[in-house]
């Protein structure tokens, strides 16, 4: 699984050109040049990593990647998107913007990023690394509200771990699974009880 981890260089060259472009996710994934599908993944998930204000951007990154996910499992040589998706994109400007105050974070990660810890990325745990990254990749597509950045990360180190035979990044991705879990547990039930304070609401104002 290894893959020559270069993530910065391969934005580097993708993201480059007229700001005012479209990079559609088709161009995008032809630029990967034969990579991973968890490089693929990984690279279509970093903007949601760090605050954009891209409105859909988690939605529209993690459509995606659950399909190129579905196409990993059912053993595809290499990873594609239907039209009406692959033909779906982020101005150049944007990225180019994101890449820079992302450089430092993404150099440290290639800095430190390598084989270690094998027995979590191996056999019985590889399976449950990849299970635990489709269901944050599902919970990053759903639009809920303040719900992004957790998983984001949680599939970005389990990304990682897959990539380099990492269990250090195994050990991270789980870590910001258990939060993910939790915040969504906690915003669900929170608007669960806002809906019921509605209710009542309407209830004492139409009937009282």
């Amino acid at each position: 699984m290894k893959d020559n981890f270069g993530l910065l260089a391969t934005l580097d060259q993708l993201f480059s050109g007229d700001t005012g472009s479209i990079l559609t996710l088709d161009d995008f994934l032809g630029g990967l040049q034969g990579r991973s599908y968890a490089f693929a993944i990984a690279a279509i998930n970093l903007p949601n990593c760090v605050p954009t204000g891209i409105p859909w951007l988690s939605t529209i990154t993690g459509v995606p990647m659950l399909f190129l996910f579905v196409q990993s499992l059912a053993g595809r040589p290499a990873p594609s998107l239907p039209a009406f998706i692959g033909q779906r994109g982020l101005s150049r400007g944007r990225l180019q913007a994101f890449l820079g105050r992302a450089r430092r974070h993404i150099q440290w990660l290639e800095r430190n990023v390598h084989a270690r810890f094998e027995g979590w990325v191996s056999g019985l745990p590889r399976h449950l690394v990849r299970l635990a990254l489709a269901t944050n990749i599902a919970i990053l597509a759903v639009p809920i509200p303040f719900d992004n950045l957790l998983p984001a990360w949680a599939i970005l180190f389990f990304s990682l771990a897959l990539i380099e035979d990492d269990g250090l990044m195994a050990m991270l991705g789980w870590f910001f699974t258990l939060l993910t879990a939790a915040w969504t547990l906690f915003l669900l039930l929170l608007g669960h009880a806002a809906v019921v304070a509605l209710i009542v609401n309407l209830r004492h104002l139409l009937f009282d």
